[in-house]
């Protein structure tokens, strides 16, 4: 039997801006992909309990279209916060079971992370206080300006290439430095933590521009374990995002499925 006792937070009250609309309930082979990414946990001996924060100003549509299959799991549903991701998982805190010993956060639109992933994240947890997950960067990184620019009339590039017409539509960021990429991480979800040190984390008076849960932990001084991601972990963001992590999880999107197969 397991020694962990593990609850896991879903924050699902973001907006999909960038993706454009409802990326939570997009066809993920014939399930939404919220109920993909809740189906991560639900066979792990390690979880006791899921907590889905959904979206504050229309819980009462989310509850009808995902409640009954999230009930299924046992799943709890809770408002989630108004801004920031932060304010979701509180609020997912405050029903956490008292004897869960150990509790997760995964992002909702992550359906990608397999049993490898999770069982390496779950074995680190019986001798760290807070795990992650996290993939070395690779690609160059670099700092530009935060203003966009259009090219000048008389960059010999952009007249070379699109003539007259098109010169106005070259916009971009200048680089201000090329960021040295040594030792950097691009950090995943799952992140686990003792209950103890995120209940403590969140309890902090200043929980603003955190931008996931182990950064609130780092304000304690508490050390953080990076162990080894697993690049196929994509959270969806944009259009492309929900394509790759189709192809990696081997599902077609509805159009390319039998009729009576589709979601």
């Amino acid at each position: 039997m397991s020694d962990l006792k593990v609850a896991v937070i879903i924050p699902a009250a973001g907006q999909g801006t960038r993706f454009g609309g409802d990326k939570l309930g997009q066809d993920l082979g014939g399930r939404p992909l919220l109920l993909r990414t809740v189906e991560l946990f639900t066979k792990r001996d390690e979880v006791s309990a899921i907590v889905v924060a959904a979206p504050r100003e229309s819980i009462d549509d989310f509850r009808s279209r995902y409640g009954a299959q999230l009930g299924f799991h046992g799943v709890i549903i809770v408002a989630g916060g108004r801004t920031e991701r932060w304010e979701s998982v509180r609020n997912a805190l405050a029903v956490v079971p008292n004897d869960c010993t150990h509790i997760a956060v995964h992002d909702a639109a992550r359906p990608g992370a397999n049993d490898a992933l999770l069982t390496r994240i779950f074995d680190a947890a019986r001798v760290a206080a807070a795990v992650v997950p996290g993939d070395p960067v690779s690609s160059t990184l670099k700092r530009v300006t935060v203003e966009t620019f259009a090219a000048a009339p008389d960059e010999a590039v952009a007249d070379a290439i699109l003539g007259d017409a098109g010169r106005e539509s070259v916009r971009g960021r200048r680089v201000e430095s090329t960021v040295d990429r040594t030792r950097l991480m691009a950090i995943q979800t799952p992140q686990i933590f003792t209950a103890d040190v995120i209940r403590r984390a969140y309890a902090q008076s200043d929980l603003a521009g955190a931008t996931d849960d182990a950064m609130l932990v780092e304000r304690l001084g508490e050390n953080v374990l990076v162990v080894e991601g697993d690049p196929r972990n994509i959270k969806v963001t944009t259009t492309a995002d929900l394509a790759i992590v189709r192809a990696i999880l081997g599902h077609r999107a509805p159009d390319e499925r039998p009729a009576h197969k589709r979601f």
